[in-house]
């Protein structure tokens, strides 16, 4: 036999209030959680890495990136397995965690991927760009160029990464950018070494692919674009030795650059 209804809102049939109906009587909110302190130190030390504060072969020890970090060795515990499993960092046994040295092979590869997929992005923009977006291009284009002028190895590529990313965004093809974001940061890291090297000529490439874009030109675009992440692929292998890694740094004992949100322990 059913119970009968209760008469009171926010009651279930005993009479007694209910969590949705005492959830009811007051105004939605949502609790806001921050990210948690593994994810915040994962991404901290990816930087680092990316931007070559810690370098290819350099020896990575938990205590020291704590104190730098200002955290517990536990979630840089867990950070560093993280980016082992993704590539960024070898964990060797009885000898510990280096920043993982790349390959020639291995950059071959990707920036020949990219190189495949940033083609096709640039004729596509050719193809979609609306004079507002092109004024934004030769924005983009202006902070690398002030970037270069400043001798700023990380506006540089910075900027770099911006230009690439609004191309990849007129492409209007939402599968070609999830690609290009999925090897993003590894371009960012094989370009630190070689951004003011390349700069000049890099940047005289990006005003021709440009105008190519401005024109509506797609197969223009696309053969620019083509040379252009060829010569960047060229100009990796032919980096001073020096670039590569020979000489890692150690980070510094302070942790001037924590990252917001990484909780002191």
């Amino acid at each position: 036999m059913s119970q009968p209804a209760s008469p009171l809102p926010g009651r279930g049939p005993t009479g007694r209030r209910t969590a949705k109906g005492s959830l009811s009587a007051t105004a939605a909110k949502r609790v806001e959680r921050p990210a948690p302190l593994r994810q915040v130190v994962y991404e901290a030390l990816a930087e680092l890495i990316i931007n070559r504060t810690l370098e290819p072969g350099q020896h990575l020890v938990e205590a020291d990136l704590a104190e730098y970090l200002g955290v517990s060795r536990q979630p840089v515990r867990e950070a560093l397995q993280r980016l082992q499993s993704e590539g960024w960092v070898d964990l060797r046994p009885a000898q510990g965690a280096f920043v993982h040295l790349p390959t020639d092979e291995e950059a071959d590869q990707l920036l020949s991927v990219r190189s495949v997929l940033e083609t096709h992005s640039a004729k596509l923009a050719a193809a979609n760009a609306k004079p507002a977006d092109v004024r934004r291009l030769w924005d983009l284009q202006q902070a690398g160029v002030q970037a270069l002028h400043a001798e700023d190895t990380e506006g540089l590529v910075a900027a770099n990464a911006a230009l690439h990313a609004f191309i990849t965004e007129l492409s209007g093809n939402a599968v070609l950018a999830e690609l290009i974001g999925l090897v993003d940061r590894r371009v960012r890291w094989y370009y630190t070494p070689i951004a003011r090297p390349r700069g000049r000529d890099a940047w005289n490439e990006h005003d021709e692919l440009i105008h190519a874009i401005s024109d509506g030109d797609a197969a223009a675009a696309e053969q620019i674009m083509a040379k252009h992440t060829e010569r960047t692929r060229q100009a990796y292998h032919e980096r001073p030795a020096a670039s590569s890694g020979a000489e890692p740094r150690t980070p510094p004992k302070a942790n001037p650059r924590t990252p917001d949100g990484v909780e002191r322990r």
